[in-house]
């Protein structure tokens, strides 16, 4: 650690906003255009781009795949300008490509960054999932009980009715299973077609949201990255990794992780402290989606602090040269 700068959350935390923003911009003119592809390249230039004007000497630990796999912000890149603190990077430069292509609420432009060594390298694996917001004792809920059991330990918590719950689980058939679990509960169900960081994130705020948990598989990437948003917002998360063959069993290995049963808590996939930036690309329940107006482009960010719990909303707007 000799010799290493120090993490200076507070300075970069508006230029970790920066890139976000620069995202959500590129790819705004492909909404409901039908392109995922396009859509997801824009995003992903943009975010390269403006993270290699931050002075930080930054590794892709969470990234839009294997070296082998895509041509930049893959896992292990370095970006930055080389000076200043070793940093760790989570990103996802289109968290909802389909939703973007389909114009769709809830598209999101994420980035998340803390000291090197401290986000979970996690494979590009499926995750089962459980997130609750604030305010709750510590493990009423947990990934070993059944849905059911859940939905009626949170209401035993919350002092309500089974029914009063809301759970919010993406659209799969893999999840139809649980999914009819919890109806028995006779709680209420949002269900998502795409982009489970919001859906995770939409638990801190659940009086803004309705939704008081979130359940199900998703990419364990994402769920480092909506662990980055539970740590600045409050809330209880927890993750295990699914492993469909040996081969991403493989995967997990190369990533340094030995126990393949391992539940993790939000603190386990993000160690230390760490800042979060996403932007809106499509209007959705978290941030407004991207506004054109005849001479400007406007959009909203949320930005947030471990450190300090701070949770800035930002209105960027940008003249269209």
């Amino acid at each position: 650690m000799s010799g290493r700068t120090d993490f200076n959350d507070r300075l970069l935390s508006l230029g970790l906003a920066r890139v976000s923003e620069a995202a959500a911009h590129a790819s705004a003119r492909l909404i409901g255009r039908g392109d995922e592809k396009a859509a997801d390249q824009a995003a992903v230039n943009a975010m390269r781009d403006q993270l290699n004007m931050l002075d930080i000497k930054g590794v892709v630990v969470i990234g839009e795949g294997e070296r082998d796999e895509a041509p930049m912000l893959y896992i292990g890149e370095e970006v930055g300008s080389g000076k200043g603190p070793e940093v760790d990077i989570a990103l996802d430069p289109l968290e909802g490509t389909t939703l973007t292509a389909k114009d769709m609420p809830n598209a999101l432009t994420v980035i998340a960054m803390a000291p090197r060594g401290t986000l979970l390298h996690a494979p590009d694996v499926y995750m089962d999932k459980l997130a609750i917001g604030p305010g709750y004792p510590e493990n009423v809920v947990s990934l070993d009980m059944s849905p059911a059991e859940r939905v009626r330990a949170l209401a035993k918590a919350r002092g309500c009715k089974d029914s009063d719950i809301t759970v919010c689980i993406l659209e799969r058939p893999r999840h139809e299973d649980m999914i009819a679990a919890v109806r028995e509960t006779g709680a209420a169900i949002r269900l998502i077609t795409d982009g489970d960081v919001a859906g995770v994130i939409h638990t801190a705020e659940a009086e803004l949201t309705g939704i008081d948990m979130y359940m199900g598989s998703g990419g364990a990437p994402e769920g480092v990255l909506a662990a980055s948003a539970l740590k600045c917002m409050g809330g209880q998360m927890w993750g295990r990794l699914l492993f469909r063959n040996d081969d991403e069993k493989g995967r997990a290995r190369g990533a340094g992780i030995t126990d393949l049963d391992r539940i993790y808590s939000r603190d386990e996939l993000v160690t230390a402290d760490v800042i979060f930036a996403a932007t809106g690309v499509t209007n959705g329940s978290i941030v407004a989606g991207v506004k054109r107006e005849p001479h400007y482009l406007q959009t909203e960010t949320i930005l947030m602090r471990s450190k300090t719990g701070s949770v800035r909303r930002m209105i960027y707007r940008n003249p269209i040269r």
